[in-house]
């Protein structure tokens, strides 16, 4: 069995998996994702999904080695933000050609290119990617990073995430594996504190981060590494270091999660910064860890009484906002951890969730929504864009909350539309980004172009003017006869038109 195979076993076999464990050994072995369907694989492969979880790391160089169309579609596919660095902006692939195949060239050129990276950018380390094509003409990423790093001094970690084996899904957790294999633990810090923490499964979308972590710092807890979201590879390289540790989406990175608290002994949970509560809870549970890995018992009065001050801020200027939003019917079509992290945010404030999928969602993300809701009646795993469209054309939602794949069905309803998913141009985290949450769910309820183009098209009053104007037919049957009556009386049916 190959490396990789056997990765994608340990992978699959996730001990804190709630739905794994009640497996069977057979059943276990095909893993969480359901297969995909041909012609129904949009959501990504386990390339896609690796350079989502390890593109945010700014200050490394991420080569693709792969023809050129794979860079291209993955390139920018997430809204993260940095800080400083911008290197990985910078897109860097090897380029195959098929001559590069039929000649076996594909590890030379690979080699050639990190050097070429390493004498122009000098960056902390590489990231080298495998994809489909060279997967199956064998070229050995691992052997040619190994040779690389031990060549140019600095650290060459390889990605063996081909797209034929699996789903997005599974390129997260690999990405995981290979920091864990090669990159955390591999920095011993000078800094060590007594409070600091790792944040997993954050990816800084829209620099949402940067409105939670100033609450951090004013608990004197500091976050060593937030992976991936805005991070540099000395901050991960010395991760091993935290106390203790949140992960945000379970979906992507439970089990680097789980081996770092096997293998460093750093105890984790799982939270949201979405909405008041779950920010506020989260805060708790972070310093909680603290101090029972033996911090000072009064970070955890410092943290309440931060908590009972931002959160009178944030009510404070949400209250502008309920009256307007009371009771307003709210469709979320999205997945993983917003599916009831989102949820309970919105409902703090008095909007109804008329339904919110859970396509995505792990078995515990589904029994926090049923917690919430008391019933099961608004989750549904899977909806068509004709039943979407159905949904919101008779209005049974006055919104939909979703990513962008889905907007168009929201438009063609005349329904208005806001995008909480990767490519969301506004920060919603923490107590600000709860406020900024419901401002942008009050801006599209209430724009005025919905109520434009719900009205019906002015040819659509014609028959009604007819009846209006003097000397004239009741609705005229025929389109002739609706042309003629136009002509008798152009000059009424101008000055009609114009003052409606």
């Amino acid at each position: 069995m190959s490396p990789l195979s056997i990765k994608i076993n340990a992978v699959f076999d996730e001990p804190a998996c709630e739905k794994n464990r009640s497996k069977d050994a057979k059943a276990r072995q095909k893993g969480c994702s359901k297969p995909l369907t041909p012609g129904a694989a949009a959501g990504g492969c386990p390339f896609d999904g690796a350079k989502i979880v390890l593109q945010p790391i700014t200050d490394v160089a991420h080569l693709i080695h792969a023809p050129l169309a794979c860079e291209g579609n993955s390139w920018d596919n997430r809204g993260a933000a940095s800080s400083g660095p911008t290197l990985w902006r910078t897109s860097f692939t090897t380029d195959l050609t098929e001559l590069d195949v039929v000649m076996g060239q594909g590890e030379r050129k690979l080699f050639r290119a990190i050097r070429e990276i390493k004498e122009q950018y000098a960056p902390p380390a590489i990231f080298v990617y495998s994809t489909c094509v060279t997967a199956l003409i064998g070229d050995d990423i691992e052997a040619v990073c190994k040779r690389a790093a031990e060549k140019f001094g600095l650290p060459v970690v390889p990605v063996n995430t081909p797209g034929f084996v699996g789903s997005k899904n599974l390129g997260n957790k690999l990405a995981g594996e290979a920091l864990l294999d090669h990159v955390i633990g591999t920095v011993e810090p000078d800094n060590i504190g007594p409070y600091d923490i790792n944040i997993l499964g954050e990816f800084n979308l829209s620099g949402e981060f940067w409105l939670v972590k100033p609450l951090l710092d004013r608990l004197g807890i500091r976050v060593r590494a937030c992976i991936p979201g805005d991070a540099r590879y000395l901050d991960i390289a010395s991760a091993h270091r935290a106390r203790a540790a949140m992960l945000v989406c379970s979906t992507a990175l439970i089990n680097l999660a789980r081996k770092m608290e096997e293998r460093w002994d750093i105890p984790f949970f799982e939270g949201s910064f979405y909405g008041i509560t779950d920010t506020s809870e989260a805060l708790r549970q972070i310093a909680k860890l603290l101090v029972n890995k033996g911090g000072d018992p009064e970070l955890i009065q410092r943290t309440e009484t931060l908590i009972e001050k931002e959160e009178a801020i944030a009510w404070k200027k949400l209250e502008a906002y309920r009256p307007r939003l009371e009771g307003k019917r709210v469709l979320l079509n999205t997945g993983g951890v917003k599916s009831w992290s989102v949820v309970h945010a919105l409902m703090e404030i008095g909007i109804e969730i008329v339904g919110t999928s859970v396509k995505k969602s792990t078995v515990e993300d589904k029994e926090r929504i049923k917690q919430i809701f008391k019933d099961e009646n608004h989750m549904f795993e899977s909806m068509s864009a004709r039943e979407l469209y159905d949904m919101l054309s008779e209005g049974n939602a006055d919104i939909m909350l979703s990513g962008g794949r889905t907007q168009f069905i929201a438009l063609k309803a005349k329904t208005p539309w806001l995008d909480i998913n990767q490519e969301r141009h506004h920060p919603y985290a923490g107590y600000d980004g709860m406020v900024e949450l419901v401002r942008q769910i009050d801006l599209a309820i209430h724009n005025p172009i919905w109520r434009q183009v719900r009205e019906p098209a002015p040819w659509e009053y014609q028959p009604a003017l007819e009846e209006e104007l003097p000397g004239t037919q009741s609705g005229p049957e025929t389109l002739h006869d609706f042309e003629r009556a136009s002509l008798q009386q152009p000059a009424v049916s101008a000055s009609v038109e114009v003052s409606r």
